[in-house]
Order: structure tokens, then sequence, then C-alpha cells
């Protein structure tokens, strides 16, 4: 990445939502699979060499993309922002869900998963400035009561907190604390290089914990668990947040944020695919009724950030 002092970069977000739907819907689906594969590959790897050596791959990814795409460094205020970004969805997401998957089922992680719409608008509206209407409140409540009430009728919520489901919790403030600031930080900086610039910036964390793992545990898995590692590498750590980040610029981080009420079912669909666990017809039912919720939620008006209109430009500085 070439250093010069006077230049600017100029990113340019227009707020399009019908494209930040398409992005958010693009980027759900890949973080859909994430759980299954998170659960797969901590059957026989160590969860902290999954949480970490999945952000030092994609932090190689990252980097390679920022050299070749030429990318101007973050500003100082911007690299404070990216640290947040880091802590929740490079450190946070990705240890805890990794921690509380030894003992817990993907399926059961969903239904943690549930509260991350709702989280991640409630960030939207303290870091982001966005105030979504009434509607959009009640169409979400709605999509995660139904979301809930069809976990709770399969047995999916049961007994008290155990630690598992504590990790999943303090998994999900992280994530939508991350994906608030994110998104914010994306109408700057570009999705793609938003995650990229995260990735690296969080190296000297990643890159000793996945050394000291790897060291105590020595990394041995079978053809499913590399496979599963690669996955959430790849696409959940990197290319899923090139949409989502974009998607959530464009369209309104609390608007585009309720997409993830789909995902609860998409792992269950995925983790009866890929880990033989059963699906309910409800689940179709449900499907269809969370559907429509999105559906609400997306044609609700306001909730955008103020300052933010089509068109808008936002400078961001190349470091010294």
């Amino acid at each position: 990445m070439k250093e010069q002092s006077s230049a600017t970069a100029v990113v340019t977000v227009t707020v399009r939502p019908g494209g930040g739907v398409a992005l958010g819907t693009l980027g759900v689906l890949a973080f859909s699979m994430s759980l299954p594969a998170t659960r797969v590959a901590v059957h026989t790897l160590d969860p902290w060499f999954v949480a970490f050596g999945r952000a030092v791959g994609a932090a190689l990814l990252a980097w390679a993309y920022l050299r070749l795409t030429g990318a101007p460094r973050p500003t100082r205020d911007q690299w404070r922002r990216l640290s947040i970004v880091a802590l929740g969805v490079v450190v946070g997401f990705p240890l805890f869900t990794s921690l509380a998957l030894t003992t817990q089922t993907s399926a059961h992680g969903a239904v943690v998963v549930t509260v991350l719409p709702a989280m991640t608008a409630v960030f939207a509206v303290l870091r982001a400035g966005e105030r979504p209407p009434p509607l959009f409140w009640l169409a979400g409540a709605a999509g995660l009561a139904l979301v809930l009430a069809f976990l709770a009728a399969g047995g999916s919520i049961r007994g008290a907190l155990s630690p598992a489901e504590a990790f999943l919790l303090a998994a999900v403030v992280l994530c939508g604390l991350g994906y608030a600031e994110g998104g914010r930080l994306a109408r700057e900086l570009g999705g793609a290089r938003t995650i990229c610039w995260a990735l690296l910036l969080s190296l000297p964390v990643t890159v000793p914990v996945t050394g000291i793992a790897a060291l105590l545990h020595r990394p041995q898995g079978g053809v499913a668990a590399w496979t599963g590692f690669g996955y959430l590498t790849v696409v959940s750590m990197f290319l899923g947040f090139f949409a989502w980040y974009a998607g959530l610029a464009r369209g309104g981080i609390a608007r585009v944020g309720q997409i993830q009420l789909v995902q609860p079912v998409l792992t269950l669909v995925w983790s009866a695919v890929l880990l033989g666990e059963a699906v309910t017809p409800g689940a179709l039912v449900v499907a269809g009724a969370v559907l429509a919720c999105v559906v609400l939620i997306q044609r609700t008006r306001g909730g955008a950030a103020p300052g933010v209109t089509a068109g808008h430009q936002a400078s961001v500085n190349k470091a010294a």
C-alpha cells in the first residue's frame, strides 16, 4: 500500500435501500453456515485455534486485497473505531461461539443468535444515530417472537443459563456492536476495506494466541474439520463481510440488520444438511412468517443515520 501524505481517497456511498437489502441478504446467507461450520471444526480442533486461526488466515487474504487495491490507510479516528469492529467480529464472536459450541449444538446456538438483529438495532441507535420508526420495532419484535416461539416449541430453549449459553450471549452482544460500528465505518471506508483493516489491526492478538493454541494442542483434524475451518476463514470471516458491511452502509444498519431474523432458520437447515439434525415442517411456516416481518421492516420509512443522504461522500485521508 502506497503512502502519500498529501493524497486523499474519496469513497462514495449512495444510500439505496434495495441494494442494501440484496447485499445484506447475501451476507446473512454466508453467515448462516458459520455455527454449523464452527461445530464441525471444534469437534477435533482446539476452539482457541479455530477462533483466532481463522482470523489470521483471513488477515492474510485482507493484506493481499488491500495491497492489490492500493487502499489508503485509515485516519487515527478510524483506527480507533476499527478497534471496536475488531473486538466485536474478529475476536469476540468467533472466540465465544467456538467455546460455546464445544458443548452445545449449532441448532441450540441459533436460539441466542436470534437476539442479534435486535442487538444490532440497539447499537445502530447508540453508535450510528439511527432512529427507526415504531413500526420497525414492532415488526422486528414480532419476527423475534416468532423465531423464539418456534425454537421453544422444538425444545431448543430449556433449563437455566449454562456457561455455553453465557458465552453465546457475550458473542451476540459483541457481534451486534461490531456490526453497527462496522456498518457506520463502511460509509467512509467501504465494506471490504472495513473488515480488511479490522483483521490486520487484530494481528498482534490473533497471531500469538493462534501460535500458543497450536503449540498446546497440535492441530489435528479430518477433512470435515479443516473444511469447516476453511469456510470460517474465507467466507465467514472475510468475503461475507464484504457484502454485509456494504449492505449495512447502503440500506441502514438497523433496517438491514433485521434480515438476520432469517439466519436462525437457515442455520437449522444447514445443521440438518451438514450434521443430520431434524428440521420439522413448522420451520417452513415460521420461515415464511419471519420473511413477512423482514419485508415489512424493509418497507418502513425513516431510520437513516443523520447526515447520510444519497450521494453522500466521505473523505478518507491517507496516513503520513
